[in-house]
């Protein structure tokens, strides 16, 4: 008897196209997910007002939070919005605090890509900084101007990974490099967050979620893109994967 396959909610981000609104990911995220982790992705609309997103999170084993060229709304952390916060996608602050909340209250595991990561700081009580590039003693984590999508993502820095912390359990290693492409970044680390890395200028590039029931890891940078090929990205999907795949485990076998 085949297995049902693992389902992975991927929240969309709201484009205008055409005269019409789309709720779409990029395909980098849906095919790791499919390709490395094993699962199956699941794009979530960006209309959370329209439905139960705690009964969808009841149907799911696992939750990506994905990165987008828009950014957390300054407003969600007590901070006055400006030129420098946008652009901004609120229909998808709204459906990602949601589903963020909910899943680590039902336990459903859960990786954040670098809005993502940022989104599940916010969502616990922590802020963001914007354009750190231009702060004191911090690097130029910005994308290159290349219209070559392979050089935009090339691991660019090496980041050292918190000594006995979860990261370090999936990657086995104090250091990797990685493709950190961001001008906003966390800046105070929410309550019951633990940083799992750091870039070379103090950066939080990686955060668990301390006490959660299930895998709930943000990353600032993106392994998706190399999911295939880089060893530290390829084993962080597969961690991904196997901790949906426990998920769904257990709810087949819980009482109905």
């Amino acid at each position: 008897m085949t297995a049902s396959p693992i389902l992975v909610a991927v929240p969309a981000d709201v484009r205008s196209f055409e005269n019409y609104d789309w709720h779409a990911t990029p395909d980098t995220y849906l095919k790791a997910l499919t390709r490395v982790a094993g699962a199956t992705p699941v794009i979530v609309p960006a209309l959370s007002g329209e439905f139960d997103v705690n009964a969808l999170l009841g149907r799911v084993d696992g939750l990506l939070m994905t990165g987008s060229a828009s950014n957390v709304h300054p407003d969600r952390y007590g901070v006055p919005p400006s030129r420098a916060h946008e652009p901004f996608d609120p229909a998808r602050d709204r459906l990602t605090e949601a589903m963020i909340r909910g899943a680590l209250a039902a336990g459903v595991p859960m990786l954040c890509v670098c809005r993502g990561h940022q989104e599940l700081n916010v969502a616990l009580g922590g802020t963001l900084a914007t354009e750190i590039q231009e702060l004191d003693g911090r690097m130029d984590h910005r994308a290159t101007p290349n219209k070559d999508q392979r050089e935009r993502y090339a691991t660019r820095h090496a980041v050292a990974v918190t000594p006995g912390g979860v990261l370090a359990g999936i990657v086995g290693s104090d250091e990797i490099r990685v493709n950190s492409l961001h001008r906003q970044a966390i800046d105070r680390l929410a309550d019951g967050l633990a940083v799992e890395a750091s870039a070379p200028d103090g950066t939080v590039e990686a955060v668990s979620v301390e006490g959660a029931k299930a895998f709930a890891l943000g990353v600032q940078w993106h392994p998706e893109y190399w999911a295939e090929t880089d060893a530290a990205s390829t084993t962080i999907f597969k961690a991904f994967g196997d901790a949906c795949r426990a998920h769904a485990a257990r709810r087949a076998d819980a009482p109905r």
